[in-house]
């Protein structure tokens, strides 16, 4: 049986197929003289039909340095910061609706206070200081600019100790003083995610200790002198459809992707196999490293494609999520790449739209219940169950880790509110066990009744979805994902009278 069924072909979104017919060329800024070509009707035709496939592998690459340059601006820039740049904006409560949206943080995880901290390197290095937290589960993930998580100085295998971290950005050349663990960035912005378990409302004291105690200090200022003046930055704000992920990419002019990818390549070039490999036939869409791409400069027929491209790609993020991981029982499998896929450009792009800054598989594992077990879409119009029996290896957690499973909404990928504010279920909740040890949990708008309200996870009205994740993951559920083909995930989610 091929690994993608004809039913999961439906997956999330219908990605609309790319048309070979001439488009409406994209108006010019007034004044500006726009560069044609001069080619025959046949060699339009081919010229269309070719920059058409290359703007979709272009934005395939671009998307995530572009979701991350959004992110950045919703933190440290954008008309409402939380947090400037060297400095950790803290999450303090468990992430509700609304904390959700005012992030813009899709998928977040309600199991952990967060933490995010965009960082720029160009200047001189940034010291980060981690506490030992006492045997409480938490992470430190740092991640660059193209969405690699490259380091985690604390979490898994790192442990909980804490210490102190000099994070180096390209092409520093100073000294560093002792006692202090160097960690090189592939590029000159990154972006630091604390996440701290907490469990409930009554842990959250402690877990704020734990993610008060994270702090960061540029290298100067940790010397005793005085910390250089920030740079004037003056970055384009991104346009995009409010209440929606702006990793989605709905920009309110799509062409922004394009100025936006290109401002921010130049500011953080990829890696050097990239620039030779790839970025010499990004020229044809007028992207060039040293150069700020501008519309004027691109031919209309070729604009045009470039403008499909970008209109388009976070819905081919989604419906591509089975092809670069497998889906089994309604739950995409993740590839054992996420978090860090080098040139595995579309796994790179499918994380980035729907788990902006996932770990890596060593650190956390997140299946993904996009359809119910028979692979319909799942909706707060019918009442579904989950059963989960034992021994449940691809949940299995090293201590202090843990598995949840949390409720999204499926048009914003935040949680969805519901009269009981519960958006999740761990394994540290007080689930009722069945007779032969295993759990139902009960998915659905209204009570399943007060004998099971323990196991209810509270659906939205309309479509939603499911993640199921496993913090601290035992090394051989990682190593499992390494065969899609015979992986054992979560059970499917299957609804209740049919």
């Amino acid at each position: 049986m091929s690994r993608i069924s004809k039913a999961s072909s439906m997956v999330l979104l219908s990605v609309s197929a790319l048309a070979l017919s001439v488009a409406p060329a994209p108006q010019n800024p007034a004044g500006a003289q726009q560069r044609t070509l001069e080619a025959s009707h046949e060699q339009a035709r081919a010229i269309e039909a070719w920059s058409a496939t290359l703007a979709v592998q272009a934005a395939t690459y671009a998307t995530p340095l572009v979701a991350m340059y959004n992110l950045r601006s919703t933190v440290a820039f954008g008309e409402h910061p939380k947090a400037p740049p060297g400095e950790i904006w803290r999450l303090e409560d468990i992430t509700t609706p609304k904390l959700a949206a005012e992030s813009g943080y899709v998928s977040p995880n309600v199991d952990v206070v967060y933490g995010f901290g965009f960082v720029d390197l160009a200047a001189e290095p940034v010291i980060l200081t981690a506490p030992d937290s006492g045997g409480r589960y938490y992470m430190i993930e740092i991640v660059d600019m193209y969405t690699n998580a490259f380091a985690y100085p604390a979490g898994g295998a790192s442990g909980y100790k804490g210490g102190k971290f000099a994070l180096v950005g390209p092409g520093w050349k100073g000294e560093l003083p002792p006692g202090l663990t160097r960690i090189d960035a592939p590029t000159r912005w990154i972006e630091l995610q604390p996440r701290v378990n907490v469990k409930s409302e009554a842990d959250l004291a402690d877990a704020r200790k734990v993610l008060r105690a994270i702090t960061l200090q540029r290298l100067s200022e940790f010397n005793g002198g005085t910390a250089p003046p920030r740079p004037a930055y003056d970055y384009e704000v991104p346009r995009m459809t409010p209440g929606v992920a702006t990793s989605h990419m709905q920009f309110d002019n799509p062409l922004q992707f394009w100025s936006i990818f290109s401002a921010a390549l130049n500011e953080n070039p990829p890696p050097a196999s990239d620039i030779q490999s790839l970025l010499p036939g990004f020229k044809y869409l007028g992207i060039e490293l040293g150069k700020q791409w501008k519309p004027e400069d691109t031919d209309p027929l070729i604009l045009a494609q470039m403008k499909k491209a970008a209109a388009e790609i976070g819905e081919i993020a989604l419906g591509t999520m089975p092809l670069a991981g497998s889906l089994a029982k309604g739950w995409v499998i993740p590839p054992y790449n996420t978090g860090n896929a080098g040139s595995d450009f579309l796994s790179r792009l499918d994380v980035a739209v729907f788990g902006l800054t996932a770990n890596t598989t060593t650190q956390a594992i997140y299946y993904s219940g996009v359809l119910d077990g028979d692979n319909r879409p799942m909706t707060g119009h019918k009442r579904y169950t989950m059963t989960l029996k034992p021994p449940m290896d691809y949940a299995k957690p090293i201590a202090p880790g843990f598995w949840s499973v949390t409720m999204y909404d499926r048009v914003t990928n935040y949680t969805a509110p519901n009269l009981i504010n519960r958006y999740h279920l761990a394994d540290y909740n007080d689930l009722k066990k069945n007779p032969d040890g295993s759990i139902t949990i009960y998915m659905q708008t209204t009570s399943p009744g007060a004998d099971k309200e323990s196991n209810w996870l509270p659906t939205p009205p309309g479509a939603f979805y499911l993640i199921f994740r496993n913090y601290a993951p035992a090394p051989e559920a990682t190593a499992a994902l390494r065969n899609p083909a015979t992986i054992e995930g979560p059970p499917g989610v299957y609804p209740v009278g049919e």
